[in-house]
Formats: C-alpha cells, sequence, structure tokens
C-alpha cells in the first residue's frame, strides 16, 4: 500500500541549525497532503494587545499585519473593534462567487442583468465607483468580477447579488451567514458594496482573515487582484491599490472609502517565500493610506532574516526507491531554497521533505518527487518542490524487487 513519507532531513537539520539533531522519520496514513494544506487553521489565530507592536506606531485607527500561510499576527492596533469595511468588504462578495465556481454552481459565462437599481445605486448616477454598465444590458460573470476587483464597481456588485440571491439584502444574509460557517464571528453584512449602513461592520482582523482565506484557498482567482486596468463600455480604469506597481511583491488586494470610515486598504506583498497581509482603515486620504500600508509592510519585512537553506541544483535528501538498479535516488531543489524567518519564529520552526513513497522504479531525471517545507509553530509558511537528481532505472532481477518488498514490509523502506 502506498503511502505519504514525511522525512525530518538531517542534512537540512545540520545546514540551517533550526532543529534537533536526533530528528527521526515519521509516516502519516493515506491522505492527501496537498488537501491536508488547504485545510490550514485559517480561523483559529489570537490577535496581539498592543503593548506586545514592538514600539511601532500607525495613524491608521484600526490595523493589522498577518503572515498568510501561518495566520501569525505580527501588529495590531483595535483590530477586534467593529468599523466599516465599505469597499474592503467586497473581498466577501467574490468570494461567494469563487466559491460557486468551484463547486459548479456558477460559470464564468454566466450572465446577469443590469437592474434598474443596480444601474442608479451602483452605476455612473451614482458618483461612486462603477463599471458604467448599461442599464438592463446582460453581462458574463467573468466581466463582473473584473468590474469588481479592479474598479471596485457596485454596479456589478449589485447585479451578482440579485442574481444569486434575488435582492441584495437577501445576498448580505447569505454573506453572513457563510462568514459563521468559516468562523468570522464579528462581521455583518447588509449589503454587496459596502456602501454606508449602520449595521455593515467588520474587524480589521476578520477582514485580514478573510483575504488569507482567499489567498491561500483560491491562488488562481486572486490573481485577478493584480490587474492593473479594466475596459468597459469604452471607458478605462484603473486599480485603486496603491501597493501595485510601487512596493515590491505586491499583488492585491481591495481598497474602501466612505466619509464615515475614512480611506482603508486590504493590501498584500510576497517576499522569498513569507506573504505578509496588511488591514489599515480610518486614514484622512488616499496618499496616507498607502504610506501607512507600506511602512507596516516594511517593519513586518524587516523583521525577517533569510536564511539560505540550499542552493539552486544542490541535494537535499534522499528517496527510496523500490524496485530499481539503485535503491536511493538524490532529491534536488531546482531553484535556491530561502526562507524569511522572524528571530521570535526561529524555536519553533521545522524543516521537512514530503514525497510519496516509496517510489517506484522507473525514476526519470528531472522527475518532481516531493517538496521542502518549512512550518512555524507547526503551521507551513513554506514550500518548493524536489526533483529527481538522476534516472533509476527498473532492476533486471526479481530477488532485487523481493528484497526491497520484505525490507519495506519490515522497516518501512
Amino acid at each position: 500500500m502506498r503511502i505519504y513519507e514525511r522525512a525530518m532531513a538531517k542534512a537540512l537539520l545540520n545546514h540551517i541549525g533550526l532543529l534537533p539533531r536526533t530528528a527521526v522519520s515519521v509516516r502519516i496514513g493515506v491522505q492527501s497532503i496537498l488537501c491536508a494544506l488547504l485545510m490550514l487553521p485559517l480561523f483559529a489565530v489570537p490577535v496581539l494587545s498592543q503593548s506586545e507592536n514592538g514600539g511601532f506606531e500607525t495613524k491608521a485607527k484600526f490595523a493589522i499585519l498577518m503572515d498568510s500561510r501561518s495566520g501569525k499576527v505580527f501588529f495590531e492596533k483595535d483590530a477586534n473593534e467593529l468599523m466599516a469595511p465599505a469597499s474592503m468588504s467586497k473581498i466577501m462578495t467574490m468570494l461567494m462567487v469563487f466559491e460557486r465556481l468551484r463547486n459548479g454552481r456558477m460559470r464564468l459565462d454566466d450572465e446577469f442583468t443590469i437592474s434598474e437599481d443596480a444601474w442608479r445605486r451602483g452605476g455612473a448616477a451614482s458618483g461612486g465607483s462603477t463599471m458604467y454598465a448599461v442599464l438592463n444590458s446582460r453581462v458574463k460573470l467573468r466581466d463582473l468580477m473584473k468590474g469588481v476587483i479592479v474598479q471596485s464597481a457596485n454596479d456589478a456588485c449589485i447585479a451578482i447579488a440579485e442574481g444569486i440571491a434575488g435582492s441584495e439584502e437577501a445576498f448580505g444574509d447569505m454573506m453572513t451567514k457563510r462568514a459563521r460557517e468559516l468562523g468570522l464571528e464579528k462581521s455583518t453584512f447588509r449589503n454587496s458594496t459596502g456602501l454606508p449602513h449602520p449595521e455593515h461592520r467588520m474587524t480589521a482582523f476578520e477582514l485580514a482573515t478573510l483575504a488569507r482565506y482567499l489567498i491561500e484557498v483560491f491562488p488562481e482567482n486572486y490573481k485577478l487582484y493584480s490587474e492593473r486596468e479594466f475596459t468597459w463600455n469604452n471607458i478605462k480604469q484603473y486599480n485603486r491599490n496603491p501597493l501595485l506597481g510601487s512596493y515590491p511583491g505586491a499583488d492585491g488586494i481591495k481598497t474602501g472609502y466612505i466619509r464615515e470610515a475614512g480611506y482603508g486598504l486590504v493590501g498584500s506583498a510576497v517576499r522569498s517565500g513569507r506573504r505578509l497581509i496588511v488591514v489599515v482603515n480610518g486614514l484622512r486620504s488616499k496618499s496616507q493610506r498607502g504610506r501607512e500600508a507600506q511602512k507596516l509592510l516594511d517593519w513586518g519585512f524587516r523583521k525577517f532574516r533569510q536564511i539560505s537553506v540550499f542552493g539552486r541544483g544542490e541535494t537535499v535528501s534522499q528517496a527510496r526507491v523500490w524496485g530499481g538498479q539503485k535503491a536511493w535516488v538524490a532529491l534536488i531543489a531546482k531553484e535556491p531554497v530561502n526562507m524569511l524567518l522572524a528571530a521570535e519564529e526561529r524555536n519553533s520552526a521545522q524543516a521537512e521533505i514530503v514525497y510519496n513513497g516509496p517510489l517506484r522504479a522507473p525514476v526519470r531525471e528531472g522527475q518532481q518527487i516531493g517538496f521542502i517545507r518549512l512550518s512555524v509553530d507547526g503551521r507551513v509558511v513554506s514550500k518548493q518542490p524536489l526533483f529527481a537528481g538522476s534516472s533509476v532505472d527498473a532492476g533486471d532481477s526479481s530477488w532485487r524487487k523481493a528484497l526491497d518488498t520484505v525490507t519495506y514490509m519490515l522497516f518501512g523502506g
């Protein structure tokens, strides 16, 4: 029976000095590692007290800085207090769409009608964010999604809400229900747009958590948030995210503004495999929200120190081969394996080699075998593929296969 083998690589441990030299191999049952990685503890990460913020200060009324993969919070300011999220709550609107696309209940070519309400409250006549969709026109979902993500279009949001739930009010109830199912205990949605409503509220922590869910579970959909412009009805508009194109590694996610809340931003950037999510809200201007978000990201990335684990083409470990002319094959990293770790993470960091084994011959050079991953506090923060360093042909004699079978049965390979 094939198993997933998780081997703590002694060579790796000695190389970066993060773990005890007594680490041993561990086996887990037949279960998809990929599935396990997607079932991250996304909604169970504590928020820091403000006294733990290391002296950093921000002009934002509400703020949080979170590691996307692990969920670790590095900074917070009133992150559990309810606030008006404005258009940042459109992240939840899009998640309702992404989940339906994933389970087949919706398709990108589905068409939605721009009703009079969508046109009047969300279109050009409203004076707010719009994709300038024509009254009573039919617009494909793929275009409405770009309108929401790139242009923050209220008409697109309302059209989607009406198409899914029949009315925007009913869609807001669905959003709130889904938020509770995801573990967001405080967020309440009264519309799809984030337009002013006294009961439409979220916290910075839950906004960051929602962004993390989108990034980690819907990576292909998340790519839309890096698009810089979108044209509809012959009108070109640009993404309002001030981090895109100006901050290294930034690739999303959503701005927001209403008079009650001030200017806000959910942003994300990735460097050397570590992704940070920042939320700021309650700022006085567009320029100030951009500066404060960048300051917080800079502060966060400065906490990390890059550790060069393995170089390009370097052997990381060995994998057992069943029925081959050789019993072992080298696992190599085609690209340098570099990891960013904050000082407080070093004592709880663990490195693992994961592959589906034992491998069955033949094995071809360059074949992807598994991956190396780094976890902090039991949560994966970085992962890179590993490849066979050479070919291993199938053995000619039956005694080799018999010996391998006995060895596997007695010692697990």
